[in-house]
């Protein structure tokens, strides 16, 4: 059993920039690869960045590829996701998650345990 738990939301203006963070429990964190994902208000959830157990690979949407940074620190039993040059429709609930799928983790079904999620809204 894997609890994450998100924070790092909030309001920023358009352009600017925000880190959201997912604190894992237990000591298996580095077995699962993690991925965060969003839901903006009538639309589905949507794959954002994921990274693999190591570290040593990430996966991006193309909507925020060269603006959104995922990373984690395994010792720290957390994930990160930087996210830069932000614009309205970056506006959501993000979700962080993780996945005991050893195929590249970038499909919804892949994940197993999910967090809360965190409020990011970007104002125009």
């Amino acid at each position: 059993q894997v609890q994450l738990v998100e924070s790092g939301g909030g309001l920023v203006e358009a352009g600017g920039s925000l880190r959201v963070s997912c604190a894992a429990s237990g000591r298996t964190f580095s077995r699962y690869a993690m991925g965060w994902f969003r839901q903006a208000p009538g639309k589905e959830r949507e794959f954002v960045a994921a990274i693999t157990r190591s570290g040593g690979r990430a996966y991006y949407a193309d909507s925020v590829k060269g603006r959104f940074t995922i990373s984690r620190d395994n010792a720290k039993n957390t994930v990160y996701l930087q996210l830069n040059s932000l614009k309205s429709e970056d506006t959501a609930v993000y979700y962080c998650a993780a996945s005991s799928d050893s195929s590249p983790p970038v499909i919804i079904g892949q994940y197993n345990y999910w967090g809360q999620g965190t409020q990011v809204t970007v104002s125009s």
